[in-house]
């Protein structure tokens, strides 16, 4: 029989995290799934239908990112810790300390207390970006084939600018330090790119689903800039962690990508015929010129058009195949499969 262990996935209720619980409860282990509130049945519905799916494996635990403590009874028990809990915003917050940087740097630190506090803990498994490895895709070019590296660091150290990158960036450093001042637990980092494919849940407020319902309402009709995103599916982002928890001899950081498309060559992988929609796909990109000039009125700083449209950014997906053993969907399958669970659950309608 394969030993099982049990495993705190904070964030539980994600997108992402959603997956992770899965995968973990398919092959056996014992989960603490931590959720901001059991009470709002809306959110955590398809993890109560994952309790009812592997009965006695699955508990949910009420915990708060800034709340010390917050994750110690969690976490009692459990020999690894796979924390994904960390805000993402497509525009611009209005109050980036509060909504972005204190959840992730002071959430981390809290999570990280508590694992430190408990007595079983080994691994730590952090969910990062890409973001927290390159500052502008000009910076970039500079580098052997325009591609990042799993040892590179975005140098940015401004909060108003990219606050998600630089809260992604902040809060992995704080965990390494933290790691660094103790000898029983290691850590290990996940950096994906831009993750798409199905949800387990009905939810809204997915970054990935609003991105997705602005390339099918025509929000990008008229064309889209000539930006590169590292794309890959949410299902193997979440293997990606669970290999990183499980397996003895992951280390160190993660880029998980599975390849590397401008936004026009996304829209060209979207296949809808026969789905009841209209094709309001984007068929052409919009000239940098066109950008600079509106870009502002789209959220898009005339600064990060001049030093990010048109030049082309790479993922060194090396390691997470060789060492996690990722075999990655094809983008289209991933894109496809996500699009048939938008339409299947009506999202497309309820989001603004």
């Amino acid at each position: 029989m394969t030993p099982t262990n049990t495993i705190l996935v904070t964030g539980a209720a994600g997108y992402l995290a959603s997956w992770i619980v899965a995968q973990l409860l398919q092959a056996g282990h014992q989960v603490h799934g931590a959720v901001r509130s059991l009470s709002d049945r809306t959110k955590i519905q398809h993890l109560l239908d994952l309790i009812d799916l592997h009965p006695g494996q699955l508990t949910l635990f009420e915990a708060d990112l800034l709340q010390p403590g917050s994750f110690d009874t969690a976490m009692q028990g459990c020999t690894e810790v796979i924390h994904t809990a960390s805000p993402y915003f497509l525009g611009k917050p209005k109050d980036p300390m509060r909504e972005l940087v204190q959840p992730a740097l002071e959430g981390t630190r809290n999570v990280l207390g508590s694992v430190n506090r408990s007595t079983s803990v080994k691994r730590v498994v952090l969910t990062s970006s890409v973001a927290a490895l390159y500052d502008n895709a000009c910076d970039v070019g500079a580098a052997v084939q325009h591609q990042v590296q799993e040892n590179d660091v975005n140098p940015n150290r401004d909060i108003h600018r990219n606050t998600y990158a630089y809260s992604k960036t902040v809060a992995e450093q704080a965990a390494w330090d933290l790691q660094r001042q103790q000898q029983r637990w290691d850590l290990v980092t996940i950096h994906p790119g831009a993750i798409f494919g199905p949800s387990l849940s009905k939810r809204v407020d997915a970054s990935s689903v609003a991105m997705m319902v602005q390339f099918l309402n025509g929000s990008f009709r008229t064309g889209v800039p000539a930006l590169w995103l590292g794309v890959v599916d949410v299902r193997d982002v979440a293997h990606a962690h669970v290999q990183a928890a499980l397996l003895p001899a992951a280390r160190q950081r993660y880029i998980v990508v599975a390849k590397d498309l401008r936004l026009l060559e996304i829209a060209q992988h979207m296949h809808l015929g026969g789905l009841g929609i209209a094709n309001k796909l984007p068929r052409s990109e919009a000239p940098k010129w066109l950008m600079w000039l509106l870009g502002p009125l789209l959220g898009l700083p005339r600064s990060y058009v001049a030093r990010n449209v048109g030049h082309p950014v790479y993922f060194n997906n090396h390691r997470s195949q060789s060492e996690l053993g990722l075999q990655y969907r094809a983008v289209s399958d991933t894109l496809n499969a996500h699009i048939r669970q938008i339409l299947d659950d009506q999202l497309l309608v309820r989001v603004p």
